[in-house]
């Protein structure tokens, strides 16, 4: 499974059979990411594509030099699940 970059809509995404996977985010500040909506087509769900776009947004934030925000609930999740892969994540439970 390839995760795509497409800076200009601040996202990353997969391509599926009945849609795009997608991972939207914003610059909160200079050196801050906020990883804000992960949105999976039916056919994506169950399967990995979530954890996907989400370890690709963290590595390009690491690659960046950028710490996390998350306020995508869905996000929020998975570092709640994988702290390890935090690059100075910080998760907004104001929600």
């Amino acid at each position: 499974m390839t995760v795509q970059h497409d800076p200009e809509r601040s996202r990353f995404f997969i391509p599926l059979s009945d849609g795009v996977a997608e991972l939207i985010y914003d610059r909160f500040s200079e050196d801050v990411l906020d990883l804000q909506h992960t949105e999976i087509p039916r056919s994506g769900r169950g399967h990995g594509v979530g954890d996907a776009l989400v370890r690709a947004a963290l590595a390009y934030a690491r690659e960046q030099g950028f710490q996390v925000m998350a306020t995508c609930p869905y996000v929020q999740a998975w570092l709640r699940k994988h702290p390890d892969e935090r690059p100075g994540a910080e998760v907004n439970r104001s929600g």
